[in-house]
């Protein structure tokens, strides 16, 4: 029975680790496919996507919004620090990726779609859900104009309840952290040296 147990938990490692080949594959893929929309030459590494989910809403019922999810980095980082499964919205453009997500977080609430019309789609895809109490983006905004990426951030401004809180990354290492959009105020602000490129993680609360 001893062995029996350790070959299982070897070939549960050797799937866990194929499944994470395959994403890598599937992010280059995409990557060479829309380079503007992804912005990023690797995944999150884990080390980023631990600082991103440091910032879970304190109320554990509510809901986390996470933009660009990508293949899941930063996604299994959030469950790792205590979000339940029930309580992810993610919002990705890329079909394949989506379906991705969804296979590896079936009790998630994966929507295919543009997050910069993230109020539509929540109106249409997720209809009554309760609080968002964060938003957790990997988006590349300083690769959109400033006035798309004022207006997304407006809309998160909305989202929000008082002192809800959004989490945005950049590679924008050194300077004083912009503040995105009136009313949010910056609350914290790491560099995450561990990660292809270098990484900050903003936060701001509302």
């Amino acid at each position: 029975m001893k062995h029996k147990i350790v070959a299982n938990g070897g070939a549960g490692l050797l799937q866990k680790e194929k499944s994470r080949l395959q994403a890598t594959g599937l992010f280059i893929q995409e990557l060479m496919t829309c380079p503007k929309e992804i912005g990023a030459v690797l995944p999150s590494s884990r080390n980023l996507s631990l600082a991103m989910a440091d910032w879970l809403p304190e109320n554990p019922n509510d809901h986390v919004l996470e933009l660009g999810p990508g293949t899941g980095s930063v996604t299994e980082a959030l469950f790792e620090r205590g979000l339940r499964e029930d309580r992810l919205i993610a919002i990705e453009q890329s079909e394949r990726m989506a379906e991705l997500l969804r296979a590896r977080f079936p009790r998630a609430r994966i929507i295919t779609g543009d997050a910069f019309k993230l109020d539509e789609l929540l109106k249409q895809k997720a209809r009554g859900v309760g609080t968002i109490g964060a938003v957790v983006s990997s988006l590349p905004l300083l690769n959109f104009h400033p006035t798309v990426a004022g207006d997304l951030l407006r809309k998160i401004h909305t989202l929000l309840p008082p002192d809800g809180r959004l989490v945005q990354y950049s590679y924008r290492l050194f300077g004083k952290p912009r503040k995105p959009v009136e009313h949010l105020r910056p609350v914290a602000s790491r560099i995450v040296w561990v990660n292809m490129p270098p990484a900050r993680v903003s936060v701001y609360a509302k």
